[in-house]
Parts: structure tokens; C-alpha cells; sequence
């Protein structure tokens, strides 16, 4: 039985450690992308349109706030994944 635990707890962190890089390269984007916001004029003309504009700023501002879901949904899983390793090693302490 502690193999089976020991076993699910390495694919646990393997597993939350793919999100982890996921999310760093989503990371980079989010940071690339906002970077390239300091680069839009103030001036909406040379868009041809304000509209332009305000659509990139929408789009920018939804990438970082997907990003930092993200980072909200891995801490989620780490914590209730975490709570169950805790719970099966005070079960495992009880029965010995």
C-alpha cells in the first residue's frame, strides 16, 4: 500500500511539475506581450482607429489575467493534492 502512495505522489509532482512549466512559458508571454504595450503610441490615429487600440489593450489584459488563473487553478490542485498525501500519511501512522 505504501508503494501504491509513494507511486501516486511521484506522478502528483510529476504531473505539477509540467503544470509549473506551462504556466512559465505562459509566464513569458503574458510578460512579452505587456512589454509590447509600453510600445503603443499614445496616439490612437496611427492605429487608423481608437478601437484598435482598445482592442489590443483587451487583448493583453485578458492574457495576463488567464495567467494568473492559472497560477490560482495549479496552487488549487497543489494544496488538495497536498491534503490528501497528508491525510494517507496520518492513516498510514494510525494503522501502524
Amino acid at each position: 500500500m505504501e508503494q501504491l502512495v509513494t507511486d501516486n505522489i511521484q506522478f502528483m509532482m510529476k504531473s505539477h511539475l509540467e503544470l509549473a512549466r506551462i504556466l512559465e512559458a505562459k509566464r513569458y508571454v503574458a510578460t512579452q506581450v505587456s512589454k509590447l504595450v509600453l510600445a503603443i503610441p499614445d496616439q490612437p490615429e496611427s492605429f487608423g482607429s481608437g478601437e484598435k487600440a482598445i482592442a489590443l489593450s483587451l487583448e493583453v489584459t485578458q492574457s495576463i489575467a488567464v495567467y494568473l488563473s492559472s497560477l490560482g487553478d495549479l496552487e488549487q490542485a497543489m494544496a488538495d493534492t497536498l491534503e490528501l498525501v497528508i491525510a494517507e500519511l496520518h492513516v498510514g501512522e494510525m494503522q501502524e
